[in-house]
């Protein structure tokens, strides 16, 4: 009998946290959202006539995991992973794919092309986005506990190499 009440017990907790999981917001893998994080790095790829991002499944799968772990709290902490990575989050069911990388691309008005650099060291998401050398994209976003979104980016091959200009 006390098998049976752990193994029920068991069962409740697995189904609550399945069910609390859900409610929380969690974006599963949907092409609409892949192709808005693809499609507006393109978009902002194009601006400077750097070749389009390939989406890659395994960079989203990385990142997908990496997203699960900040679950608890959004921690804005990089993976530090094999992978360049950008990160944001954001408040709000209106927070979007596209919101995530505009805010990234809004750090080009950051960056000197002619002395490759950053006023005030705030345009390496920006320049990780259109990064001359980067071929695949893969990207994730989930809702944490908290309330808040996040969102993780990997490229791949990585960017923000010192001495090397973006573009």
């Amino acid at each position: 009998m006390e098998l049976f009440r752990i193994k029920s017990l068991a069962i409740f907790l697995v189904t609550i946290s399945c069910l609390t999981y859900n409610s929380l917001g969690v974006v599963p893998h949907h092409q609409d959202v892949d192709s808005q994080f693809l499609t507006t790095h393109n978009e902002a790829r194009a601006q400077v006539g750097v070749q389009p991002l390939k989406w890659n499944t395994t960079l989203a799968g990385y990142a997908r995991g990496y997203a699960y772990n900040m679950l608890g709290d959004c921690d804005m902490r990089h993976s530090d992973g094999p992978f360049g990575e950008n990160l944001a989050e954001g408040y709000g069911d209106q927070f979007t794919a596209r919101d995530a990388v505009n805010m990234w691309v809004g750090e080009k008005q950051y960056y000197d092309y002619y002395s490759n650099s950053c006023v005030g060291d705030e345009c390496h998401h920006y320049t990780q986005v259109v990064w001359r050398d980067t071929v695949y994209l893969g990207c994730a976003k989930l809702k944490c506990l908290n309330g808040w979104w996040f969102v993780i980016c990997s490229y791949d091959p990585p960017g923000n190499y010192g001495g090397q200009p973006a573009y």
